[in-house]
Order: structure tokens, then sequence, then C-alpha cells
């Protein structure tokens, strides 16, 4: 395992997901069940995904490394273009799928909130954050202990702080932020992509 890769999937995760509906998807779960089964089945959700698109960066990295960096480029850069357009709408909203918060074993509850996170973070900005660094290095469980570790902190803050923490967030500036982290990180792809190809 490599701490530099592990840091750079952190730092770049984190701020994605902060203003995301997954976030306020645990939120609301919280609101509506008890927390500690919520946190359990939101982070197994999390890091079944991170898992997934750990596979899906490291299988494209077995492509031309000019292709690689490339596609990693664009994926950074789209999800630059996307953060920074909905940086001054408000938080997104999650569904309300949850009933009310008595008669539910901790085993149902956890199930129900990895059935919503698992269904609500695909194709999520994390999601292809976490593809793309798998792409870009060659260290899938730095990666994926980064990216995961970036998510069980954000729904440990949605689940365990709750309400006071949504009404807080500067979702303008995160999100302004995160969308400069993606244009760095796209930047370098491209520096990558054209050392590839001469």
């Amino acid at each position: 395992m490599v701490l530099s890769v592990v840091v750079a999937a952190f730092v770049l995760v984190l701020p994605v997901e902060l203003p995301d509906k997954t976030l306020f998807a645990s939120l609301v779960l919280a609101t509506r069940f008890p927390h500690w089964p919520v946190f359990v089945g939101v982070g197994t959700a999390f890091g079944l995904q991170v898992a997934i698109a750990v596979t899906a960066g490291s299988l494209l990295s077995l492509l031309p490394e000019a292709l690689v960096s490339g596609v990693v480029a664009v994926l950074f850069l789209v999800g630059a273009v996307i953060l920074w357009r909905s940086a001054d709408s408000g938080p997104e909203d999650a569904d309300d799928t949850a009933e009310g918060r008595e008669g539910h074993s901790f085993f149902r509850v956890a199930a129900i909130s990895f059935g919503v996170l698992f269904a609500a973070e695909w194709g999520d900005l994390s999601q292809l954050a976490t593809a793309g660094l798998a792409a870009r290095y060659d260290e899938p469980l730095s990666v994926f202990v980064g990216a995961w570790a970036a998510l069980l902190v954000v729904s440990g803050l949605a689940v365990f702080l709750g309400k006071n923490l949504a009404d807080r967030l500067p979702i303008a500036l995160i999100r302004r932020v995160a969308a400069g982290l993606f244009l760095v990180f796209a930047a370098v792809a491209v520096v990558e992509t054209v050392r590839a190809l001469v």
C-alpha cells in the first residue's frame, strides 16, 4: 500500500462527496432509523461501490498508457465541469425512502440503508474519481482504502452529526474546491497523455 495514493484518493473523494445526494440520503435515513445500523449499511454499500470503481479503473489501466491517461483526463474534466456548474444550486434532495424509526431490526435497517446508498452511488462523481485514480495509479488497494475512508468520514458526519452539518455546509464553496481538484488531476492526466504520445 502506498500512503501518497491513499491520501490522494481521500483528498479527492472527500470534497466531492460532501455536497452529494448520498450525504443527504444518509442524513434522512439517520433521522428515521437508529444511527449504528444506518452507518453499517451505508458503509458497506460504499465499500462495494468503491470496489466496483477500483476494479473498473484497474481494467481500464490495461489499455495503452496514452489512451488511459486521455480517458482519465476526460473523466476528471467532466467531473470538474459538473461540479462547477452545480456549485450555486442547493443541496441535492435525498429520496424519502425510509419509514418510521420503530419496529425494525438492526439487520433490516442496515439492509434498507445499504440498498438506498448502493442505488444512489451509481455513476456518482466520487465513483468516477475513484475509477480515474485506479486507472492512473497501479495501486488498487491504496485507492480503495483512501476512497472508502473518505466516504466513511462523510457518512459518519451525516449519520452522527445530522441536520446541523447539512445546514452549515458551504455547498457552493465545497463544490468549487472539488472542481478545482478535478481540474488539477485532469491537467496532470493531459500532461501524461502528451508524454505517452511523444
